[in-house]
């Protein structure tokens, strides 16, 4: 797991190797790191991650305003509400 600020308001979460339920473990703990508003872009590749990850984001009112895959990796724009 690496969590790194790229720039003001946006960090990066890499949980590429995690299966569940750790990417969403972590990307609840990197989000209640950041202000709202900012942005975390989170990188995983167990694709059963990407469901649990948008159930917390609908109970938390984060909002995913990106999806990407790279072959088998998944990238998500992740913005805290």
């Amino acid at each position: 797991m690496k969590f790194e600020k790229l720039s003001d308001g946006v960090y990066e979460l890499n949980v590429k190797g995690y299966v569940c339920p750790h990417p969403q473990i972590y990307t609840k703990k990197a989000l209640s790191k950041v202000q709202s508003g900012e942005h975390i872009h989170v990188i995983f590749d167990n694709p059963s991650s990407g469901e649990s990850i948008a159930s917390m984001c609908d109970l938390t009112g984060d909002e995913i305003v990106n999806k990407q895959q790279e072959g088998g990796k998944f990238l998500w724009d992740i913005e805290k509400s």
